[in-house]
């Protein structure tokens, strides 16, 4: 997520179920967090391609 300049904790850091995700920290304003989706979109289409 680096490449998106998302920042996100890995989700085992949460528990065993949490293996093999991430966690994403919803405290910002909505107009960041749809930046933050539209960044991590775009890095999932050119890892894709």
């Amino acid at each position: 997520m680096e490449r998106a300049l998302v920042a996100v904790s890995p989700g085992i850091g949460f528990g065993p179920m949490g293996e093999g995700h991430v966690r994403f920290a919803l405290i910002e304003n909505e107009h960041r967090l749809r930046q933050a989706a539209r960044s991590i979109q775009q890095f999932l289409r050119e890892q894709a391609a």
